[in-house]
């Protein structure tokens, strides 16, 4: 593949830093410590002449002998980046890098950004039942779904929709690259981040200094497998809890972790006709509880808070889970939304061939339920409605596929029971970029610099060294 070259005119561009007032759009705020500042970048990179995005970055200067910029991204897709500027603040990665935060274009802080729903359309949306499989109900989902579509494009734009995948992401990162001043790009992505990352490495593999990859996306896997592998991932995360839950005395899955299924089922599936009372006048719907227990499972350190929260759910209410679903949603306490789930779809249905027909979404349904039976209402019937990629206003890149030669050496990070990128998306990964894999044992969603010496140690001497971790590394 030739190396497109960044457009002049944008990667020549200076960067104005400045305080991160008026920056965060996720209800918290930015780090004291960090700067930040916009850089424009081309919305469609054929046509560098047309219309401009901005693009908002943050960053933590080195603080000791600088050798250059690492951009780090969180994942999502959908969250904003800019708090990823302190990512290994406590190592030597941050003394010897000016570490960059970005929110990818159509995120957060950086303009236009990706709209679809008000905050009170997105209530709505979430207090609404879209589990019903029969004719009727399915018709009822398609059409919300559509509706949504529409809405996205009348409220951000059709042009802009159409470039707000990986690839123009990958894109305008090789421009921040430009722009901070390095000949190479050093990143670390953790969950979509290594979507992006791993497309930036097959546009520009000549550009490469060092690639950290956590919790990997397989860019070559089929999008329904992907579904159906986080699904087991979550129900593998459900059993750990369940297990672990268990050996408390109060634990509202009771004792046998055998039948924690079985009993999460007899506490959530009463929400699909009636919500469960919070404080908050919205009530805890069904899908909320599902989402609110998904987002615990992402890491231990919230395990505490589910077990509090089903057990409030045993009691009648649901003011602990409905926290648990704003924060995944982005959901902010004036009742507004970060565009964090607008995003989502918009990047995922460009990334992604949308399933456009009805015996492939109903036997994804299928295998979605077997993979994941805690996740099950007992409703499927092998049928299932479209969802909002399958019509979307402007069309999907298609399926990507890793054909990268001459790379510098990468190194993946994987988790053996991450609930939401499987561990063998990450072996996969690595052996796709030629790199080093690193194995760490646990149930979590990423892990790498939150504290685990084992993984941070080596990857600190990666970065730093350009030196490789020792073949079959597992922590």
């Amino acid at each position: 593949m030739t190396t497109p070259a960044a457009p002049t005119d944008f990667g020549a561009q200076s960067v104005d830093w400045g305080t991160c007032d008026g920056y965060a759009t996720d209800g918290n705020d930015l780090p004291s410590n960090l700067q930040c500042a916009r850089i424009t970048v081309p919305v469609d990179y054929s046509n560098p002449t047309g219309d401009t995005a901005r693009i908002a970055l943050s960053r933590a200067p080195a603080t000791g002998d600088r050798i250059g910029s690492i951009l780090v991204n969180p994942g999502g897709p959908g969250a904003s980046g800019l708090s990823a500027a302190t990512t290994g603040e406590a190592t030597d990665i941050a003394a010897r890098f000016d570490m960059i935060g970005f929110d990818p274009r159509g995120i957060g802080a950086s303009t236009p950004a990706v709209r679809c729903l008000t905050g009170p359309e997105t209530d709505a949306e979430r207090a609404d039942d879209d589990t019903d499989t029969s004719p009727a109900g399915i018709a009822a989902t398609e059409a919300e779904n559509k509706d949504y579509a529409a809405k996205c494009a009348e409220r951000t734009g059709r042009g802009f929709l159409a470039h707000v995948g990986s690839e123009d992401v990958a894109r305008d990162m090789d421009v921040i690259r430009s722009v901070l001043g390095d000949d190479k790009l050093s990143y670390i992505g953790y969950s979509y981040g290594t979507r992006i990352g791993s497309t930036y490495a097959e546009l520009f593999p000549d550009r490469v200094r060092a690639l950290v990859l956590d919790g990997a996306i397989d860019p070559e896997q089929n999008p329904v497998d992907e579904v159906v592998d986080q699904a087991a991932g979550f129900q593998k995360a459900f059993d750990d809890f369940a297990a672990d839950c268990a050996k408390t005395t109060s634990c509202p899955l009771g004792t046998s972790p055998e039948q924690a299924v079985g009993q999460f089922r007899r506490l959530v599936n009463p929400l699909l006709v009636n919500p469960a009372r919070t404080t908050d006048p919205r009530g805890l719907s069904y899908e909320d509880a599902n989402t609110g227990v998904q987002q615990a499972l992402y890491s231990p350190t919230l395990w505490r808070a589910l077990r509090v929260g089903l057990g409030q759910l045993a009691d009648g209410s649901g003011d602990v889970l409905l926290s648990l679903a704003d924060l995944y949603n982005g959901r902010l306490d004036d009742g507004s939304y970060s565009n964090l789930e607008d995003a989502f779809n918009a990047v995922r249905c460009v990334d992604d061939p949308p399933i456009t027909n009805p015996a492939q979404a109903g036997e994804l349904d299928t295998r979605f339920r077997e993979a994941a039976p805690f996740l099950d209402d007992g409703r499927g019937n092998g049928s299932a409605a479209l969802d909002v990629c399958a019509y979307w206003p402007v069309p999907s890149e298609g399926t990507p596929r890793i054909t990268v030669s001459d790379l510098a050496p990468t190194v993946v990070v994987s988790t053996t029971e991450d609930p939401a990128t499987p561990y063998e998306a990450g072996v996969a990964l690595a052996a796709d970029l030629g790199g080093s894999l690193i194995t760490y044992r646990g149930t979590q969603h990423t892990v790498a610099f939150s504290g685990e010496d084992c993984v941070d140690e080596p990857l600190v001497s990666y970065l730093v060294d350009l030196t490789i971790p020792e073949q079959g590394l597992t922590c």
